[in-house]
This record gives C-alpha cells, structure tokens and sequence, in this order.
C-alpha cells in the first residue's frame, strides 16, 4: 500500500473535503470524460445522494458541484472568480466550459439533492449527467467522495474493495498495518519518516518533496496566522462568532505576568486549531489533514512544537509531515478517514493519531513509541459522531479540533514516558474505528440527523 504525502495532505478549500472538494473534482473529472467523449452536448445535470444531500447545503455542496462543472479546482481556487461565475451561471443559465460548448444548467432544475437512500457505494454520493440538444441524457457517471477529497467511480470503489488481494505496491516499504510498519522499520533500522521518504523518491526527486512539504506547511502555517486575525461572524446562518482572534490577543497580554496557569499551553494548541477551522468554515484555503473538518488538529500541533517547546526545529517539519501521513495512509487504508462513512473519530481521531505519531517522532521517540503514541491518541477518540449543528462545519467541529491537537499532545507525551510496549496496537484501534463505524447509526455519520444536530436549535 502506498498513499502519498501529497495524497494525504492536499491544498483545498473549505468547508468540507467530502463534500466541497471531492464534489469538485468529481465535477471536472466529468469534464474530462465529456471532452473524451464523441458526443455532442448541450447541458448537464447533477443529482447528490446520502449525506451530501443531506448537509449539501451547509457544506457548499452544490455551490462546489456547480463550479466543478464551470472548470473550478480547489488547490487554484479563486473566490472573487466563483462568486461572478456562479452569479453568470445564475442569470444566464449556462455553464462555459474549456474544450466544451455551452452547456445548458439551470441550477434551481439541473441540480438535485435526493434524499432518499444513499447510493450502494458510500454514504457519499453523486451523480453526473451530459445531454443532448433535446435533453435526454447520453453520458452517464456515478461519483463517490470517500473522505479528504478523494474520489473514485463507481467502477473504481469496487475495483479498491479487492484492493487488499492485489500485488504490493512497488515501493521499497509497502507496509499495509502497523504491525508490517514495525517489522520492516525494525530490519531496515530506519523510522518512519525515513522509510515513507524512501517511498515518495520512487516517484518524486528530493528536491521536489522538500519543495512540496515546504509548500504544504506555509499554507497551513498561512492558515493559523490568517484564522488569528480573522474577526465577524461566520457565514452559514448559525450565527457563529470568530473567536480565534479575541483568544489570540488575550494570549498576548498574558505573555510575561507571574500568575500565567500551565493549562495556558492548552489554550494555544486549542488557539492554533481553532484558528484554522474558522478560515475552514469561511470557505477559505486550508490543507486536508487528514480533511477539511478536521484539518487544525495537525498544523496545531506542529506550530505548538515550533512555538513552545524548546529545541525545537524548522528541519524537523519534513520528518513531522511525512510520520504524519504513514499513519494516517493506514486509518484510509483499513477502516475510513470519512465522517459520512465512521463518524468523526475517522476525521478528527485519525487526525489526533498522525499528529500524536508526528509529534513523539520529532520528539526523539522510537518506532514503538510513536506507534504508541498514534494508538493512545485514536483511541480515546474511538465512537466519537458526526453531527454537525445544521450540516455546517462549525459546532462541534471547530473546537472539537482544538481539544483533538490537546489529546494528540498529550499522547505524544505518554508514549514518550514508556517503553513503546503496550497492550493494545494501532491495528486494533484502527480496525475498532471500522467496525464502530459500520455498527454506528447513520444518523451519528455527518447526516445532522442526530446528536447535537437536532438537540441544538439552528436559529
């Protein structure tokens, strides 16, 4: 199994990854197979099913479907440019594509949320229609956004269900569990950090890793200082207050005086998090971490080892990132880094793992102890729902992120007190997560039809 850094750490935009990015680059995938196609076109429709008709709205789902199908990306996303295409899309009706004609979309007829069941597939579900002059429909493909803005066919999700009877993949280390990552790290004498670096070279240069992990952690780092100073209200109807700004400046005051408590550092980690998942909820740039919901935990955690502890390193941020993203490859690759699809302990608890790996990494940790640590962190996260106060990922979600990045520190400095050996592996909390995940009911999984969702008034 091989998922790369830049795989897993991807530069998007916000709200969602599930449901903002992967409904965007399912759209202008559809793009590509239309101008593939022999076909004559003259309009598209859209229809999203299971939970991104559920919290479409909230998410940006149909706005980002719709600018998919306009030529949009997210890691070139343009705000000022998608806020006068989507009003050109409004009043004319039309969609312009490159390489495509005209294509008829009216998005109040052409754009659908069914809320029936979901599709076969995954909770995350959409499908993508091209028609004709007279309107019948002669192109055809159903889309599944499986979490951090991944997206597979239909054909290609049931093609990944075999996934694990297929040949390794062809790098030097393709370690499928945990229990293979400790085996190969203790024959090769190398980390983890070492051993996924030896990976990403089969298909990168050096130079263009460096340039790539130095680029994902000025956006994330970009991030946390623009979430510090953002201030209003975040948009969405809740009504929700910036607050990041106000912890920030108070934070500052603080700085110096005698009566400062020690639970203060709790209140920058939360700080850091807090600050990128307003910009997240915004709609503004952020990098998947594993995903967009959960994506503070991890630049929290890293600027928190930059700003506080002592000895700390810039040189480390490339050991930090590529630790992070082994352990989260293995959350993805045996249970979900999916809140459609397991809750949020697969967003949020896989995030506070990578980040706990990452940290006693950086920290001196050995193997085992990072190991540890990623299993202490995603377990205290295990069971943990999805369930977003009117389908925005605002309440629970940002603070929620502030208290992930504590657990991941903490975590860290637990398995840094022991010997790496403990009674429960990662695997067994990994796959604890998938089978939680199946059992939960669907009301608990990114649906807002349970839990805070419905017991916390939406005006």
């Amino acid at each position: 199994m091989f998922l790369s850094v830049f795989d897993m750490f991807k530069v998007g935009v916000g709200p969602s990854s599930s449901h903002t990015m992967g409904p965007m680059v399912a759209a202008a995938r559809f793009l590509d197979l239309m101008r593939a196609s022999p076909f004559q076109f003259g309009g598209v429709k859209a229809s999203l099913h299971g939970s991104l008709a559920f919290t479409g709205i909230g998410h940006a789902t149909d706005r980002a479907t719709i600018l998919g199908l306009a030529g949009f990306h997210p890691a070139t996303y343009d705000a000022a440019k998608a806020e006068a295409t989507l009003a050109a899309i409004n009043d004319s009706h039309t969609i312009h594509a490159d390489g495509l004609p005209p294509l008829r979309f009216n998005p109040k007829a052409d754009l659908t949320f069914d809320y029936g069941p979901a599709l076969p597939g995954h909770a995350n579900g959409m499908i993508l229609r091209a028609t004709d002059a007279q309107g019948d429909v002669i192109l055809q493909e159903t889309y599944y956004s499986i979490g951090g803005g991944f997206v597979l066919t239909a054909a290609e999700l049931a093609e990944a269900g075999a996934g694990k009877a297929k040949a390794k993949a062809d790098v030097p280390y393709p370690f499928e569990t945990a229990a293979e990552m400790l085996a190969m790290a203790k024959t090769s004498g190398l980390s983890i950090a070492q051993m996924k670096l030896a990976n990403e070279l089969k298909f990168r240069s050096k130079a263009e890793i460096d340039q790539g992990i130095a680029r994902l952690w000025e956006v994330m780092n970009n991030c946390i200082s623009r979430g510090m100073e953002g201030t209003g209200i975040l948009p969405g109807g809740l009504k929700v207050r910036r607050r990041a700004k106000g912890i920030h400046d108070a934070l500052l005051a603080e700085r110096g005086l005698n009566m400062t408590a020690p639970h203060t550092i709790n209140d920058w980690m939360s700080l850091y998090a807090m600050a990128v998942n307003e910009e997240n909820a915004a709609g503004g740039q952020v990098v998947t971490a594993p995903t967009n919901g959960a994506a503070g935990v991890l630049p929290a955690v890293l600027r928190y080892y930059l700003d506080h502890v002592p000895g700390a390193s810039t040189q480390k941020i490339a050991e930090f990132l590529l630790t992070a993203s082994a352990i989260g490859g293995l959350c993805k690759h045996n249970a979900s880094i999916s809140g459609a699809e397991c809750g949020c302990q697969a967003e949020v608890g896989s995030a506070a793992a990578m980040s706990a790996a990452a940290l006693a990494a950086v920290l001196g940790g050995t193997v085992m102890q990072v190991e540890n640590a990623a299993e202490i962190a995603l377990e205290h996260h295990l069971g943990m729902t999805c369930d977003p106060v009117a389908g925005l990922v605002q309440v629970p979600c940002i603070e929620r992120n502030g208290l992930g990045a504590i657990k991941a520190v903490s975590a860290a400095s637990l398995a840094l007190r022991g010997d790496g050996e403990h009674l429960v592996s990662l695997d067994v909390c990994i796959e604890t997560m998938r089978q939680t995940g199946h059992d939960m009911h669907e009301k608990y999984k990114e649906t807002s039809l349970g839990g805070l969702a419905v017991n916390v008034p939406n005006c």
